[in-house]
């Protein structure tokens, strides 16, 4: 355990002691998490409402003008809560139709009752599967008495290719940003190799093993990691009502609050940041454990 200690304390120090480079590394780490995260954020919260339009998704189902109620409820009704993809189907009669309209709009509306009446009878229907709109709205069509359906397909692609996009380009940055950060953090713990290039040489000619040599030199890869995802965490929270009102601009959505997302996105970005820092101690360190004290020192 004391052994740990000192191991863990030569790697903290070397952050400091080589604090230009770290500042480097903490900085392209840092962007690496923000577009990340806010990729992450993005795509849940379309996913959210997604999930939610998809649970209320209720689309109005028009019935030909020969339709009574009778037929409508007898036999169409029927057939469309058979479909597949349907998860409820109400009967929305042309009478109450007009009465919701005279509340809204006014009395003129109500002379418009019975005979007079030029709404259609219709169907609410909700369906269970918003990516399966296309093909169910085929089906509806095709019962007989069906005239027209209220189409909410444009908002569904709308989400759809958002969501799509903001995967795909926060995929391809993050696989860029994130193999800068290894290359950045493998040469700040190289330049502490560098630094101290004596005393591992001392260390290996001494019979030191690879574990010990390589401890330091992780344990400040984890903490540059642990820094930037800490750092990361703090900017994301601080930002997130900013970025969902940019992209309420593109679709209207209802954001999820920051407070539901805050333990994972934080555990998410200090692990991230942690594995990260690790790995590019590990890419640096490793040309270096299989020579002996004089190779290390270049003799």
């Amino acid at each position: 355990m004391r052994g740990f200690g000192y191991l863990s304390k030569e790697g903290v120090r070397s952050v400091w002691n080589n604090r230009m480079m770290s500042a480097a590394s903490i900085g392209v780490l840092v962007s690496c998490l923000l577009i990340t995260g806010a990729a992450m954020l993005i795509s849940l919260n379309v996913n959210n409402v997604v999930e939610q339009v998809g649970k209320d998704n209720q689309i109005t189902v028009f019935l030909k003008d020969d339709i009574d109620e009778l037929t409508a409820i007898q036999k169409v009704g029927p057939e469309i809560r058979h479909l597949d993809n349907i998860c409820d189907c109400e009967f929305y009669s042309k009478d109450q139709a007009i009465t919701e309209w005279e509340s809204e709009l006014g009395p003129l509306f109500g002379e418009l009752q019975g005979e007079e009446n030029p709404l259609p009878n219709a169907f609410h229907v909700t369906m269970v599967d918003l990516s399966q709109y296309g093909e169910t709205v085929k089906s509806i069509k095709s019962v007989e008495g069906v005239d027209m359906i209220s189409d909410r397909s444009e908002v569904a692609k709308r989400l759809t290719d958002l969501n799509r996009l903001v995967t795909q380009v926060g995929l391809w940055l993050v696989a860029a940003l994130g193999i800068v950060s290894l290359f950045i953090i493998s040469n700040s713990v190289r330049m502490t190799m560098y630094s101290r290039r004596f005393e591992i040489s001392i260390m290996k000619s001494v019979g030191a093993t690879n574990h010990f040599v390589r401890t330091p030199f992780v344990i400040e890869g984890i903490v540059l990691g642990l820094i930037s995802g800490v750092l990361a965490s703090c900017i994301i929270a601080f930002l997130y009502e900013a970025m969902m009102t940019a992209v309420k601009y593109i679709v209207p959505i209802t954001e999820i609050p920051y407070d539901q997302l805050a333990v994972e996105m934080t555990g998410g970005f200090i692990l991230f940041g942690m594995v990260v820092g690790a790995v590019g101690a590990l890419i640096s360190i490793g040309r270096y454990l299989n020579m002996e004290g004089g190779e290390i020192l270049g003799w």
